[in-house]
């Protein structure tokens, strides 16, 4: 793979960064273009940066000027951003991989587990929706003129910043005081974290293979855990214990209808991967980092600077009610 040019649209987000540095090692001549901005995730010195505004059309057009073998799409959200980005890169990139989401998937899902052939359909998050109709487009711009499309589908990747729980390090904060904490549902229903580091070695080896493009692949660990287990692990690495109020997604999504988007759109509903049709491209794919140790780590970096430790009020104030409602 050394020599192969690759452009990321991003790099430094929660995915992407372990990506950017996964690319170098593997000896990928890595370019980032973003908009500059300062991150906590630090690019490895070996990748040139670009400073642009993806969605500005000119300035993308001065980057999209340049060969590069790969591109990886970070930032495409819509179908809007996607068409440009494919117009202005038409001709001029081998492959255009196109970052996607597990949430796209049935959901419900009607079997476990999902495959890259479980059918698309989240009628409850317009998030997924739009990932949904990016896929679609591209989907048909590979058949019509064998457009070197590539989909990726993450699920929920995390790395130190992420408390995968919404209102982040507030549920950390009540653990630590004491304070009982709300999961959805009954807390049995089964969840995949992967650690970012471990999507990398699975994304990285993707780039330039010429079996990938035309298709869709998952990148997930592996490791499979209740939501209860997952609150548990987490106040363990903190240092104290976790007092569970188990509260229906819909009535969480009655009282924060933020909040309940993400569980009736996703978490609500389990979900177990088959990893099958990436080993076939990358035979010793292996998720190696288990929840633990990546919660060991997600405390460690919130405890090492106090203003990291914020919390959201909504999200703190919406516990409270729905605690005091289902525990009254």
């Amino acid at each position: 793979m050394t020599g192969v040019r690759v452009l990321f649209l991003g790099g430094t987000g929660i995915i992407s960064s372990a990506c950017s540095w996964q690319a170098v090692e593997a000896g990928l001549d890595l370019t980032v273009v973003n908009r500059g901005k300062t991150s906590t995730r630090p690019l490895p010195p070996e990748a040139r940066v670009l400073t642009a505004d993806v969605d500005d059309a000119s300035a993308f057009a001065d980057v999209a000027g340049q060969d590069f073998d790969v591109v990886v799409d970070w930032l495409a959200f819509t179908p809007d951003q996607v068409r440009a980005r494919t117009d202005a890169l038409r001709g001029r990139v081998g492959q255009y991989v196109f970052i996607s989401s597990a949430s796209a998937y049935q959901t419900p899902p009607a079997r476990l587990p999902i495959t890259e052939s479980t059918p698309l359909r989240n009628p409850f998050w317009q998030y997924s929706r739009d990932k949904i109709a990016c896929e679609d487009l591209l989907t048909a711009l590979y058949r019509e003129e064998g457009y070197p499309v590539t989909i990726v589908r993450p699920s929920h990747t995390y790395d130190r910043t992420l408390v995968p729980f919404d209102g982040g390090w507030t549920i950390v904060e009540r653990m630590r005081r004491g304070q009982p904490v709300v999961v959805h549902g009954d807390g049995s229903s089964l969840w995949t974290l992967t650690h970012h580091r471990d999507f990398a070695r699975g994304l990285v080896p993707l780039l330039g293979h010429p079996r990938t493009l035309g298709e869709a692949f998952q990148i997930t660990s592996d490791d499979v855990l209740t939501w209860d287990q997952i609150a548990h692990t987490l106040a363990s690495a903190a240092g104290t214990s976790a007092q569970i109020v188990h509260v229906p997604s819909d009535a969480i999504a009655a009282v924060h209808p933020a909040w309940g988007a993400g569980l009736l759109g996703d978490k609500t509903h389990s979900a177990v991967f088959d990893n099958t049709k990436l080993r076939r491209v990358v035979p010793d794919y292996v998720a190696t980092i288990p929840f633990e140790s990546g919660a060991r780590e997600i405390i460690n970096w919130y405890d090492e600077d106090p203003a990291r430790r914020r919390i959201d009020p909504s999200i703190d104030e919406a516990m409270n009610t729905l605690i005091d409602r289902y525990t009254s």
